[in-house]
Parts: structure tokens; sequence; C-alpha cells
């Protein structure tokens, strides 16, 4: 772990900018029955390095304290309300499709097993799912606490539908973090440069546009994608998670169970 930097304390969030028309939503509007939030998780990764690291289950079926990663996520999603879910993983994984229907029989869990080429291609398969509305969108190896989750769902549903949403953490678990910058409303002025005391991490709230939007052809990673619409313009918040652990290498494990026990014991 790089070290875990001086942020905002537990549970906080990003103030809203005042006078931002973004940050503070419509006044006045009544209210508009939007679509069932509708979930998607990208687990079509290698997971190489955990490989060469000795563990021989696929990399969503590794396990944080006794619960694999790809239950820990669904977890998540149920505990925020989120009932329609769809997954990717790579032709290599379909044991753990079949073990997921298995595990979570009353939950509305499609599969797409499919070797894509990119995170971006994994995102695209995922948000191309049942089209209309925002989606919550999270990579299978973002582990966090289920509470923190749903918190950050509650705090993305809150900022405007034109809006994108992700997770930020200051806790930097990761070898080559996506640094983020954003202004006093949450709102974020900056990714992928050498400065910011936040880190993406791994969870979106994703706008019905956003969904939709044809990138560039030369875009292959899915940090690229969120830097281009960043600089295109389009609105993208932050919301702090304080504890999120980027499970890639065996070290990340550990730091993972660490805190999932200390949860268990708080």
């Amino acid at each position: 772990m790089a070290g875990q930097r001086d942020g905002p304390g537990p549970g906080s969030l990003l103030p809203r900018r005042p006078g931002d028309p973004l940050a503070e939503g419509p006044r006045g509007a009544p209210p508009v029955s939007a679509p069932p939030l509708r979930g998607g998780i990208i687990a079509a990764g290698e997971g190489s390095r955990l490989r060469q690291a000795g563990f021989t289950v696929p990399k969503p079926m590794v396990p944080i304290a006794g619960v694999p990663l790809i239950e820990s996520v669904i977890r998540n999603f149920r505990a925020a309300g989120v009932a329609s879910l769809v997954v990717i993983v790579n032709e290599a994984e379909q044991a753990v499709a079949d073990w997921s229907r298995s595990r979570f029989a009353d939950l509305d869990l499609e599969f797409i097993v499919k070797t894509t080429r990119s995170s971006l291609a994994s995102f695209r398969e995922v948000t191309a799912w049942r089209p209309g509305g925002r989606m919550l969108v999270s990579t299978v190896d973002a582990w966090c606490r289920e509470a923190d989750f749903v918190r950050f769902v509650e705090a993305a549903s809150r900022r405007p539908v034109e809006a994108t949403v992700l997770a930020v953490t200051p806790l930097v678990a990761d070898e080559n973090p996506l640094r983020v910058d954003v202004d006093a409303g949450g709102r974020i002025i900056g990714l992928g440069g050498a400065s910011g005391d936040l880190v993406t991490a791994g969870m979106y709230l994703v706008s019905e546009r956003v969904r939709t939007r044809v990138a560039p052809a030369e875009l292959g990673r899915l940090r690229e994608f969120l830097g281009w619409l960043c600089q295109a313009g389009e609105p993208l918040f932050g919301e702090v998670v304080e504890t999120v652990v980027d499970v890639d290498r065996a070290g990340d494990v550990a730091i993972a169970e660490a805190l999932a026990l200390a949860g268990r014991v708080s």
C-alpha cells in the first residue's frame, strides 16, 4: 500500500458548490419517476498478478476473509437496493457465472461471458445492457464495506441525473492510481494528473448520456475514457469512500481482509 493520505473524515462526502446548478439540482420541479436503478459488475480481467502470487482460483473467486470478491460486490448491490444486475466475466470463468447464479437465485442476475480486449470494452458491454436511465457499475476488485457502498450510492443518487459520479478515496492501495482533482462542490476538474489527494475507487453511477456516448477509437482503457469525459466537459462528480481497496496483489488481499475483520469486530 502506498499509504493513506490525509482526507475528509470517516463517512464524509464532498460538499456541493453553492450556486452551481449541476451541484444543487433543479428547484421547484415536480418529482419525476426514474426507471429502477440497474447494476453492472466488471469481472473480465485475468488476475495475472494474483496468479503469480499463488492464487489458483479465478480473480472473482479470490476470498476476502472467507467471502469471494464476486459475492462481496453482489451483496453490496443488493444492500443498496439494486436487484437487476449484469456481470461480465471472461470466457475462462463460466464456473464463476454458474456459482453466482446459484448463490444469488433471488436476484435478476445475468452474465456476459466474453473475453474483451480492454477494461473500456468490458465497461461498454456492461453499460449497454438494458438501455435507459442511470446505471451503477463496480469493478469486481473494488472491495469496500457494505455500509460504505450504500452510503456512496445514496450520495451519488442525490447528484443531478445528467451527472456521472465516481467513488473516490484517500486510501491509495494501487501501484498506478488514477488521481482526481475536485473543486469545493465535489465536481471533478482533473483526472490522471500527478496531483490530488484522492484516487478513483472503481465504483461509478453512470449517467444515461455517458452510457451511450461514443468515445474516440484510440481510447483503450477505462481510465482513458474517464479522462476524455472530463476534458470534454462531461459533468463528473466525486463522492468520498474512505476505505476502498483495489485488490490486484497479495498485499491488497491482506489489507482488505484486515478491514473486513475489523468491521466484524466493531
